[in-house]
Parts: structure tokens; C-alpha cells; sequence
């Protein structure tokens, strides 16, 4: 499935104010100063499968090298090293599906901080209990991120805590867009990015940086059909909510926020097409990726490859796919690789 987006000029009426700062190249390539040595500099692999499947050079963008398994650490890395002492004193909070929860955990204890992680009951057991190895506080709360959202800002309004968003934040979306950078250093010919597409921190960083650099680039965000909350609001032209539903690809799952100020525009403005795919082809996804690929990948990072297999993308010259996390139960990519698709 293939979301369109609309005419600008028909959404005109329903866009929200602009972001109250814009994000550019230099806010990425500062990020990349202020992270460097603290995160992984990731691997750019061609695929040899993929490459003849699509008659084009395909390469796989490797988060899952990362120190927690995926790509989230750059954006909160750079959110917190960007707090004054005051604000890392009174502690993190954030709200994720799993990953980005990790990554502060993560961040925090690499720079001597508290931090306390709100999640939802939809979040796999094998990512809470990861946080909960990094030395973070979890508090599990309601049936969505929205839900633990709630508990977030609880708790910044009663404690005082700093709040880390998990998307929706110019130093997260600036973290997470040095992977654009890397891009396009390492393949300079690069004619089209399959981006997983959540809540758009990720696919927008990227669509900042590597349009910045070369404006031909056509980025392609790629989600699941239950509960594509960015898509949704790409069709509608605002925000707007959106049932989280339990899917293969949970680290894409949650709202991007009705008041979003960041992520939605730039994600509406930049990125060229968006695509949906079955909970069957995310599972083809992943079995590929361990079957021919040799990597562990857990949905929401096999969502390029499962859109290249789908036939749902034509890369048009060289590809790189953002494989953005391994951090799968391990029982369920048993199953998968098997060959159930649930």
C-alpha cells in the first residue's frame, strides 16, 4: 500500500504554525561534533540479494551495530549532552516504545544521571527488561505511548524531571539526522533512502540532512498498516490520532502528538512517498534479513528490505535501507525465521 500525499495547496488550510525553530544542515553537523566517539559510526553494506532483485546497488544502513541495538542513541545522546547541569541533575523522564527508552537509559548512565522510563503494556518484555539492566526506573502505564506520555508529564510538572521526547525535539531529530550525513559520505552516489517512519524523528533528521546535501535524494518512509500514525496525518495534513495497535514492527507504533511542532512538517515537506506494509511482509522482512543477510533485525528495522521484497519500492539508482534496531525477543524471531508471520 502506498499513502499519497496531497496537493499542498489543498492542505494549506489545515497546517499547523511552523516549527518554532527550523532544523538545518548545520544543527545536524553540530550533533555529529557533539556525539562523535559517544555512538557508533555505523557500516554501509551492500546486499548483494537486494542489489539484483532491484537491478540497482541496494546497501543496508546497519544500526543495529549501535552500543543498544539501534539508531535511537544518536538522538538522545545528542538531547542530553545538549542539557545544562541543572536539567541533568533533576533527572530524565522520557516516554517510548522501547528503544528510545534504552537509548536514554543508556545516556544517562554513561554520563552519571538518573532516568526514569514511561512505557506502555505494548512494549516486548526483552526491551523493558534492557532498560531496566542500564539502571533506569520503569514505570509501565496505560495500553499506548500516548498513555505513558501522561505519565511523563506527571512528572515533570510535579518533580521537576527533564523531559528527553522520544521524537519531537530539535536535538533528537538532529541526532538521529546524522545518519544522513554518513550516507551520503559513504555512498556519494545515493539516489534513494528507505526510512522506517514512526513519529518522523528518524526519517526526518535524515530527509534534513541528506536533501541538504543532495536534493535529488528521494527518501521513502516506510511503516506498518496498524496504526501508521504519521502517515495518517501525511493524507490528512495535520495530526491527528491514531488507535496503537500491537504489530510486528512495535518500535514504529504511537502518536507523533497533536500539538507536534518538529517532526510532522518536516516529514510532510520532505519526504517523497510513504508505504505500508502487511504484518506478513514485515515477517518476510525479518527472515530475510537473518536467512540472507546473516543480521538480527527486529520489525521496525526490517521494514525497508520487506518494501523492497513486497515490490512496494523501485529504487531508481543506488539505495540504502536504514536498518534501525536488532532488538527482537528472541523466541518470537525464532518463529519468524521459521516461518510463522506472528
Amino acid at each position: 500500500m502506498k499513502v499519497i500525499k496531497p496537493h499542498l495547496a489543498t492542505a494549506e488550510a489545515d497546517r499547523p504554525a511552523a516549527p518554532p525553530a527550523s532544523l538545518a544542515l548545520p544543527d545536524i553537523e553540530a550533533a555529529a561534533a557533539r556525539i562523535a566517539g559517544r555512538v557508533a559510526r555505523t557500516p554501509l553494506v551492500a546486499s548483494a540479494f537486494l542489489s539484483r532483485l532491484c537491478g540497482q546497488p541496494v546497501h543496508l544502513k546497519l544500526e543495529t551495530r549501535q552500543p543498544i541495538g539501534a539508531f535511537k542513541l544518536r538522538g538522545a545522546m545528542n538531547a542530553v549532552l545538549a542539557l545544562d547541569e541543572d536539567q541533568r541533575r533533576r533527572g530524565l523522564v522520557t516516554a517510548s516504545t522501547g528503544n528510545h527508552g534504552r537509548a536514554v537509559a543508556y545516556a544517562a548512565r554513561e554520563l552519571g544521571v538518573a532516568a526514569t522510563i514511561c512505557m506502555s503494556t505494548l512494549v516486548p518484555t526483552n526491551k523493558v527488561e534492557a532498560i531496566r539492566s542500564l539502571g533506569a526506573e520503569i514505570r509501565i502505564i496505560g495500553h499506548s505511548q500516548d498513555d505513558a506520555q501522561v505519565e511523563v508529564e506527571r512528572l515533570v510538572a510535579e518533580h521537576g524531571f527533564t523531559p528527553i521526547p522520544p521524537f519531537d525535539d530539535p536535538d533528537v531529530v538532529a541526532g538521529q539526522g546524522t545518519i544522513g550525513l554518513e550516507l551520503i559520505e559513504d555512498l556519494p552516489s545515493l539516489a534513494c533512502a528507505l526510512v522506517p517512519l514512526s513519529g518522523g524523528g528518524l526519517a526526518a533528521g535524515v530527509a534534513v540532512a541528506v536533501k541538504a546535501l543532495r536534493p535529488s535524494v528521494r527518501i521513502v518512509g516506510i511503516s506498518m498498516e496498524r496504526g501508521a500514525a504519521m502517515a495518517a496525518a501525511i493524507v490528512a495534513g495535520r495530526p491527528v490520532e491514531m488507535a496503537e495497535e500491537e504489530t510486528l514492527a512495535d518500535s514504529l507504533g504511537g502518536g507523533i502528538g497533536l500539538a507536534n511542532r518538529v517532526t510532522f512538517a518536516l516529514c510532510r515537506d520532505l519526504i517523497d512517498e510513504v508505504v505500508l506494509l502487511s504484518e506478513a511482509e514485515i515477517a518476510a522482512g525479518i527472515r530475510h534479513a537473518a536467512r540472507e543477510e546473516g543480521e538480527v533485525v527486529e520489525g521496525a528495522g526490517a521494514v525497508g528490505i520487506a518494501a523492497l521484497l513486497a515490490g512496494k519500492v523501485s529504487p531508481p539508482g543506488p539505495a540504502a535501507l536504514i536498518v534501525s534496531g536488532r532488538n527482537i525477543d528472541e523466541a518470537a524471531h525464532r518463529r519468524i525465521v521459521s516461518g510463522a508471520t506472528a
